[in-house]
């Protein structure tokens, strides 16, 4: 064992995925179990708003293990609460939620009709788990939890001194589900609408160097949906995985951009081309789970994912951990822009005998 090892500093951008959140989860849960890692800023939509604020709240109660304990409370009041599976709030639908019947009749009903009330379990849960003024005041990392206006499809940041309960609600907010969110008298849904996670503004703003992202959608899927509901589950992955696209892009046009020039380095695009990113991704365990799984809190998936997450954590950790600071380790265009398979299927089943192995 050597005598001495780096700090290592890394920002942590987490993707949304409802109920596959459970993957962000062991990864996290793997991460802090490294000493001589910490953390810098969060970006987080949706799910992923949800792990940020448990990481910031166990870190500000109690470090590595206080934050361990308080993403592992909140996970397991999600699957004690039923969030997000609504479907309970309405016998009707949830009598019809196993037949093809439920696409067509769930697109005919918005939320303030089969939920008048607005009742919302995970307000009651993030309520009930998460120190938001903790948060607010305690907190060692900077959080950018993102919402999308209704008005205008723009994103919203909400930044640490003004993290509450509704702006996590209105990062998590799928209008199909819930009542809109109002902050302020603006109204907003799914962060995932506009920014799944913000790239661009960690690598510009964040004086950490070096981004982690956790993948949870898949970016492919082979088989041509042909239900109505495989029909709706392709629409939500395609566009819920544009705004991290868009973000890849136009990294990699600012690079292309400034490549070669002098003083380059300078300024927001230069920090933005220099910024070294990272990637652990979920969509080898997640691809093969049908899209209504991620609204459906079941302890067995919970337990599966955060495996995967654990594993795929420990494989990132001892390939490359030590190249923080110093080197990228994930080539964006290749994984974007010229994505291939041939490795995800060769390392797939090698993963799920990890996974299995974990869960014995």
């Amino acid at each position: 064992m050597p005598r001495f090892r780096r700090h290592l500093k890394l920002n942590l951008a987490l993707q949304g995925g409802g109920a596959h959140g459970a993957f962000t989860w062991g990864v996290l849960d793997r991460l802090l179990e490294e000493d001589h890692l910490s953390f810098g800023w969060i970006s987080g939509t949706s799910a992923g708003a949800v792990n940020a604020v448990a990481l910031a709240s166990g870190l500000a109660e109690g470090g590595r293990e206080g934050a361990r304990a308080k993403l592992r409370e909140v996970w397991e009041a999600v699957h004690k609460a039923g969030v997000p599976d609504l479907l309970r709030l309405n016998p009707f639908l949830a009598g019809l939620s196993n037949s093809n019947a439920f696409a067509h009749v769930a697109s005919l009903l918005s939320p303030y009709d089969f939920n008048p009330l607005g009742y919302d379990p995970l307000r009651a849960l993030i309520s009930e788990t998460i120190d938001f003024e903790g948060i607010r005041t305690r907190s060692p990392v900077e959080l950018l939890i993102a919402a999308t206006e209704v008005a205008t499809g723009r994103p919203r940041l909400f930044r640490r001194a003004e993290i509450s309960v509704e702006a996590v609600l209105a990062s998590s907010c799928l209008p199909t589900l819930h009542r809109t969110i109002e902050i302020d008298g603006v109204g907003y849904w799914d962060g995932g609408f506009s920014k799944n996670p913000d790239l661009v503004t960690l690598a510009t703003e964040s004086p950490v160097k070096d981004t982690l992202l956790v993948e949870i959608n898949p970016l492919e899927r082979r088989e041509v949906p042909k239900g109505a509901r495989e029909i709706a589950g392709a629409v939500n992955r395609l566009t819920f995985n544009a705004p991290l696209l868009r973000d890849v892009e136009l990294i990699l046009a600012v690079r292309e951009a400034l490549r070669g020039r002098f003083g380059a380095k300078r300024g927001p695009q230069g920090a933005l081309a220099a910024h070294r990113f990272h990637m652990i991704e979920a969509g080898r365990y997640t691809a093969s789970l049908s899209d209504d799984t991620k609204l459906k809190p079941d302890r067995g998936l919970f337990t599966y994912l955060h495996a995967a997450g654990r594993t795929q954590a420990h494989k990132w950790i001892g390939q490359h951990l030590a190249s923080v600071g110093r080197r990228e380790t994930v080539d964006l265009a290749a994984r974007f822009v010229h994505r291939g398979t041939a490795t995800a299927v060769e390392e797939e089943s090698e993963d799920e005998a990890d996974v299995a192995a974990s869960r014995a």
